[in-house]
């Protein structure tokens, strides 16, 4: 596939996921909202690989290896802010790390990142644009 396809591919993509993620936060669906999140950041982070390595987007779910492969200048607190939305990937994890998480997913735990992805997001953005 073209790689200017590829990267419009992911952005696209990850439109539609942010819409999603959106969608979620006003139902107060907090746990699939954050899940959204990481997947949206996790395509636009893909998006970049392609774009600045004219290669495919390695097939990894880890935003921290994405941030990086993306060739973004990323501080410690970048790095660590991503970290913690990278806990959010959390469909493939045991029954009791979910149930923790959901718990933990209330309105206050979720604003402060569902508010720091749609940072990220438009900062992307502006990137590939």
């Amino acid at each position: 596939m073209e790689y200017k396809k590829l990267v419009e591919y992911w952005r696209k993509s990850a439109e539609h996921d942010y819409e999603t993620m959106l969608g979620l936060y006003r139902i107060r669906r907090y746990s699939d909202c954050l899940f959204f999140g990481h997947m949206v950041l996790e395509k636009m982070f893909k998006a970049l690989v392609v774009r600045n390595t004219e290669k495919d987007a390695p097939y990894v779910h880890n935003l921290v290896s994405l941030a990086k492969l993306s060739g973004l200048t990323l501080d410690k607190i970048d790095l660590a802010l991503i970290g913690q939305i990278n806990e959010f990937n959390i469909r493939a994890r045991y029954p009791e790390y979910k149930l923790d998480f959901y718990k933990k997913c209330n309105q206050k735990f979720t604003k402060k990142y569902y508010d720091e992805i749609k940072k990220w997001y438009k900062k992307l953005c502006q990137e590939i644009s």
